[in-house]
């Protein structure tokens, strides 16, 4: 059988188990009214509204209830009924009733009987009897809350998700991914290594960055700020907030705006707070006037913006309302346009390579060609950049792939599409190609003709957002972060008091030359010590005793071996600053 004649096959049995889970439920717990329930990739979910508050303490009851009721060989029965049939059948279920009350008089309205156990209203497939269910696997995931069909101002219900496989061997497989996922989250090693922080009373998606994040945070504008410096470009500050008529002029204000925070009036003026740089960076090259010899002008800016994300859509620091970009804009002469894309391509392989990324792809992501009023701007401006950027793409080589209605309002984009160690398809880097702002913002510099011409704007963004980035490393690397980028590279624990002096004259050197160094000097036992510093993932733990302290020398455990080396601290200080400059 291909995939998709197992995806098929799958998802009707996923189907089915949703129905024997609604029984199970409705047998074990009484007054139910019940929601919907899909199939999903890894299994299926039902939403349920309930006086009972299931738990995981529920989930080995509901499991061997499942199991009865698929021994019992019950058919799934379809009926054909009438509206008013249905309205009367499911007179005591309000969200099945709100379900029909939506439907058109004249159409088929089926439901599903299993055996005499449950019906439900349903358009199915389903498979003939529960013995055909024996063979699956599955298993009681967690209960989460859930608006009714999303919204939030319906009622909140009990939502159950079950992972459910053909095989042993695929739910045992995916058990073994969601784990491997649960280790990973980003969320829960950044609480644990006191990167970042959330509070309600700050507000929702507002990450707050703690002083190891800061370090973090820091490392990394430092080292894109300096691979940028040396390829020409300028950086550059501008306010996080802008007026109303930028954004209108820019043309996010007609094509963007639900995505941005309500506008604030002061002094009779609007102003909202930045979604993005672009209209910012625009009058930047507008305050002067520019020869064809000026250009490129490469504009960059690590820059705070905020979007209006939708509470349920949040996700750490992955999805947040406030965060930083990496941004830049490159201002050319058409002729350029293909040498700068590909500077940009060749800076933002030269980035993965530094942290050890292999598994991308790039997308040429082109505009709906069937709904072209996302977009605004003439058909051969798009034509013409789609193509500019496709034959790049050819030029250079690179696996890359198309992807209709995936580019931005103002133009088509190249992004790169980096597939993350859970398996998660993540856009990390993005190159847009832009003939429409400039005309927008009447941008102009001088050609050889003496002539005022516009120019065209690549914009781009190589970590891009620098809190979506750190989520991605952290999640990579399990929070073991390489020792450049570790906020915390070295902890120094003296064996006891007498040995502080000592332990304090290693880590002046250390911090000295620009290693990040602190001391452990609690009043813990060695060994407490020590796996606290291991549970914080540290590249290197020095511990110094009688010996070294006689000896002018260090002990030094390297993160993930119980071996104690020793070096001199002239060898080891070589030792870490020559690893942190080749960034390992």
């Amino acid at each position: 059988m291909d995939s998709e004649g197992y995806k098929k096959e799958i998802n009707i049995k996923r189907h089915t188990m949703a129905h024997v889970l609604a029984a199970a439920i409705k047998e074990l717990f009484g007054d139910v009214k019940f929601g919907i329930g899909p199939a999903i990739d890894n299994g299926f979910y039902y939403d349920f509204d309930m006086e009972h508050n299931l738990s995981p303490d529920d989930f080995e009851n509901i499991e061997e209830k499942m199991n009865e009721i698929i021994k019992l060989n019950l058919d799934m029965t379809k009926e054909i009924i009438s509206k008013e049939k249905a309205f009367e059948m499911f007179k005591n279920e309000p969200y099945k009733l709100e379900l029909i009350e939506e439907m058109p008089e004249n159409e088929e309205i089926s439901v599903y009987h299993l055996g005499d156990k449950f019906t439900d209203l349903c358009k199915g497939p389903h498979v003939e009897n529960t013995k055909m269910l024996r063979s699956i696997s599955f298993k009681l995931d967690r209960v989460n809350g859930a608006y009714w069909r999303g919204s939030e101002k319906n009622k909140m219900m009990q939502r159950v998700y079950v992972y459910c496989f053909e095989t042993k061997d695929e739910l045992k497989e995916e058990l073994r991914r969601v784990q491997e996922a649960m280790e990973r989250d980003h969320r829960k090693l950044g609480k644990e290594l006191g990167i970042f922080m959330f509070s309600e009373l700050v507000g929702k998606g507002l990450p707050m960055w703690l002083p190891d994040g800061f370090i973090l945070r820091r490392t990394l504008n430092d080292y894109i700020m300096d691979k940028e410096l040396a390829l020409g470009y300028k950086h550059v500050m501008t306010p996080s907030i802008g007026s109303v008529d930028l954004y209108k002029t820019s043309g996010h204000w007609d094509h963007y705006k639900d995505d941005m925070f309500p506008s604030m009036k002061v002094d009779e003026e609007e102003y909202v707070l930045r979604p993005m740089n672009c209209p910012h960076h625009m009058m930047i090259f507008k305050n002067s006037l520019h020869s064809y010899k000026d250009l490129p002008i490469r504009i960059a800016e690590i820059a705070n913006d905020f979007r209006f994300e939708a509470s349920g859509s949040l996700c750490g620091i992955e999805r947040t309302r406030a965060f930083t970009q990496n941004d830049s804009h490159i201002f050319c002469r058409p002729e350029q346009i293909k040498e700068e894309v590909e500077g940009v391509i060749k800076l933002i392989l030269d980035v993965y390579k530094d942290f050890g990324f292999k598994n991308y792809k790039f997308r040429l992501s082109l505009r709906d060609k069937a709904n072209t009023e996302k977009y605004f701007g003439h058909d051969d401006l798009w034509e013409k950049s789609e193509s500019a950027l496709r034959e790049i793409l050819k030029s250079t080589g690179a696996e890359y792939y198309e992807a209709p209605g995936e580019a931005a309002f103002y133009g088509p984009k190249i992004d790169v599409q980096v597939l993350s160690a859970i398996g998660h398809d993540v856009t990390l880097s993005t190159v847009q190609l832009d003939y429409q702002l400039p005309e927008r913002f009447e941008l102009e510099y001088v050609d050889e003709n003496n002539q005022k011409v516009r120019p065209v704007v690549i914009h781009r963004a190589i970590l891009g957002s620098l809190d979506r980035f750190i989520a991605f490393v952290l999640e990579e690397t399990k929070g073991v972060l390489p020792l450049w980028l570790s906020p915390k590279q070295i902890k120094i624990i003296p064996i006891s008091e007498k040995f502080n002096a000592y332990a304090e004259k290693v880590n002046n050197q250390l911090i000295q030359n620009g290693v990040r160094s602190e001391i452990d000097g609690k009043n813990e036992s060695l060994s407490y010590r020590v796996r606290e510093a291991v549970k914080q993932k540290l590249p290197y733990v020095v511990i110094i005793g009688e010996k070294e302290m006689n000896n002018g020398t260090v002990s030094v455990r390297t993160r993930g071996s119980k071996d104690n080396l020793e070096y001199s601290i002239e060898e080891f200080i070589n030792k870490i600053t020559g690893e942190i400059k080749d960034r390992v």
